[in-house]
């Protein structure tokens, strides 16, 4: 039987939800107004909030100093490369795990789920060693490689979740009309979790996106995504925040609105199979 929820608690939870958004967003909000400042309104105190003079010389000065439609090109392509090199290794093996597990699966999903523990500088040099024997620094395929790597586990333990939420029955009888194993996961297996996909791919795009470490050490103008081009705002110096405010909009922004859009796909997907 539903609880009666009264008319105070709504309110306080509904206020509650809108502190802890506006927290959350706040920094965001920040950066956004103090793109359109000037150095030194940027770095005024007490803060200058709302009372300032607008400008847009910020966003035509980074514009002129760097190519930022490169960066965000290579942003692109490194996202989206790692993604679908990802899908390529991590469905079938989630299928493995979730439909064929053996008494070490368990084991395995958790040592995967341990390398994410690793601090990333700790492999720094053997990694940066290849990058050099191999030529592959500044190079997107290198990127795109080590993306990959990395995002990997996080991508096979969502598929693995969310393949353990569909009825093996449904692939047996699969079988038993004569789908072989790669019917039984593109034709079967993948349209049924398709909203679990989904979320998949939009959180590992974000979470490459947003990947600074192996950028700005691995590349410095061929394949530098816009990670790199934020940090081309920083000089010895000194930060001239209002700059690094409107490089990091730039830089932010498409996948903010890509996220916008596509949120009711990624609750749905990161949901999926958690109501029964």
């Amino acid at each position: 039987m539903a609880r009666n929820v009264t008319t105070g608690r709504k309110i306080g939870t509904t206020i509650l939800a809108w502190f802890v958004g506006l927290v959350i967003f706040f920094p965001i909000l920040w950066t956004f107004l103090t793109s359109f400042k000037t150095e030194l309104q940027a770095i005024s105190i007490p803060p200058v909030f709302v009372g300032f003079d607008w400008t847009l010389e910020n966003y035509r000065t980074i514009q002129t100093q760097s190519n930022y439609f490169h960066f965000m090109a290579n942003s692109i392509y490194l996202s989206l490369g790692s993604t679908a090199l990802g899908l390529i290794f991590a469905i079938p093996a989630a299928w493995a795990m979730a439909f064929s597990p053996t008494k070490r699966t368990k084991d395995v999903l958790l040592w995967m789920l341990s390398t994410k523990m690793l601090p990333a500088v700790g492999v720094l040099i053997p990694i940066y060693l290849l990058f050099v024997r191999f030529g592959l620094l500044d190079s997107r395929l290198g990127l795109i490689v080590v993306l990959f790597l990395i995002n990997l586990p996080i991508i096979v333990w969502m598929l693995y979740t969310y393949f353990k939420e569909i009825p093996g029955e449904i692939l047996e009888a699969a079988r038993m009309d004569g789908a072989s194993l790669g019917k039984e996961i593109t034709q079967v297996l993948a349209p049924m979790a398709v909203p679990g996909i989904a979320s998949t791919i939009l959180l590992n795009v974000i979470l490459s996106w947003n990947e600074a470490f192996w950028t700005l050490n691995l590349t410095t103008s061929n394949a530098a995504p816009l990670t790199a081009f934020i940090a081309s705002f920083s000089s010895p110096q000194g930060n001239f925040y209002a700059k690094l405010s409107a490089a990091s909009m730039l830089a932010i922004a498409p996948i903010l609105i890509v996220g916008w859009f596509s949120q009711k796909q990624l609750v749905r997907g990161l949901t999926f199979g958690a109501v029964k």
